[in-house]
């Protein structure tokens, strides 16, 4: 079983590893990709529908791994499934619940000051949600995989874009095809962490889908790549920065694999998730 801190070894990615240990890279990555599709759709989300996107994304991962690890505690599931993410929470779990307690309350007092069309969806994904943890935690030890990876880039991308079209309901099928990019993207990086995790895919339990995807991996990152690029140069002003952000972290994602081999596992697993925080460097672009 490979040490929790891994990151002792590299005291430069400390900070960036304890921010993937903490459950907060997600979380992250939603609330500014949120940020960044209003804003390159020339609109102003007031800061409650950001904060709410990013309390709830960290309830959401916190329980996942929480859940995770407490399955294995259990023999509900392998202990070779366990990564330190996993063994993190599990050392850390009152903090965590705590920590995630305090959350309910804060979410639960920012949901009414959201605009009521952004509530409504975020309560239908939320049943939707609460469905796919109920699919993935119920399954029995050793059984195949949900595709779990593909779910969570179509959960992810719907989060990030229901502000933006809940305040403009014209926008749902010009971002139509932006959003499914999206949800590719977040797919793709969680790919890329199962085969770095899972080197050998014929001795874990994976769903057809995932396993294609598995075998495809590099081809698909790259289609996703020339994707973003085709819709960006297809777009006009601003929206064509969220399919060119889309390509430059899968691009991203691209290169981080071809030097999988030369970072610690942890280490390895929160650079992927800094792959998709490419918005900050179209910032300048964004003009007021």
């Amino acid at each position: 079983m490979q040490p929790v801190l891994d990151w002792r070894a590299h005291p430069l990615s400390a900070s960036v590893v304890a921010w993937h240990l903490l459950s907060l890279d997600a979380p992250t990555v939603a609330a500014l990709w949120t940020w960044f599709l209003a804003r390159a759709n020339h609109l102003r989300l007031p800061g409650t529908a950001v904060v709410a996107v990013f309390v709830a994304v960290w309830m959401l991962y916190a329980a996942d791994r929480l859940l995770d690890s407490r399955a294995a505690a259990t023999g509900l599931a392998s202990m070779r499934e366990l990564e330190a993410r996993h063994l993190f929470h599990r050392m850390h779990q009152w903090r965590f619940l705590v920590g995630m307690a305090l959350a309910a309350f804060a979410l639960a007092a920012l949901v009414p000051r959201l605009p009521p069309p952004a509530v409504r969806l975020y309560l239908v994904l939320a049943a939707m949600l609460a469905a796919y943890f109920v699919a993935i935690h119920a399954r029995p030890a050793g059984g195949q995989r949900l595709p779990k990876e593909l779910a969570v880039g179509v959960f992810f991308s719907a989060a990030a874009f229901i502000p933006t079209v809940a305040a403009v309901p014209s926008l749902r099928a010009p971002l139509l095809p932006v959003a499914v990019l999206f949800a590719v993207l977040c797919s793709l990086n969680c790919l890329f962490i199962h085969a770095w995790e899972h080197p050998r895919p014929t001795a874990w339990p994976t769903h057809p889908a995932t396993g294609a995807l598995l075998r495809r991996l590099t081809g698909t990152a790259s289609a996703t790549v020339a994707a973003g690029l085709a819709l960006a140069a297809a777009g006009d002003g601003r929206p064509r920065l969220v399919p060119l952000a889309c390509a430059l972290a899968a691009a991203l994602l691209l290169a981080l694999h071809g030097q999988r081999g030369r970072m610690a596992p942890t280490t390895l697993r929160a650079a992927a998730d800094l792959c998709l925080l490419t918005p900050v460097l179209l910032l300048p672009l964004l003009h007021p």
